[in-house]
């Protein structure tokens, strides 16, 4: 296990062997999550955490609507086509 120490300025070095392990260079984006009795440094996402909403229609798809009825019937043709066996439906 490395240590480091915290400057009076609240700076935490890393140690070189930790960010040659992990790639990380001067510059890059990190994570700190404070816990009960510890903290988690880990790489900031490359992408930011979104909403359903503004997720909706960014499949392409330009057809119609399909109902759920559609859509199961869709997957009981694959399972056919595949050779997969009918499951018994949950009641």
């Amino acid at each position: 296990m490395a240590k480091t120490r915290l400057s009076t300025k609240g700076q935490l070095i890393i140690p070189k062997e930790v960010r040659d392990r992990h790639g990380w260079a001067a510059g890059i984006e990190l994570e700190v999550e404070d816990r009960d009795d510890h903290v988690v440094v880990r790489l900031a996402d490359a992408w930011p955490e979104a909403q359903l909403e503004e997720l909706v229609g960014s499949a392409g798809y330009r057809g119609p609507g399909r109902s759920l009825a559609d859509m199961e019937a869709g997957i009981a043709r694959g399972a056919r086509a595949s050779g997969a066996r009918p499951s018994r439906p949950r009641r």
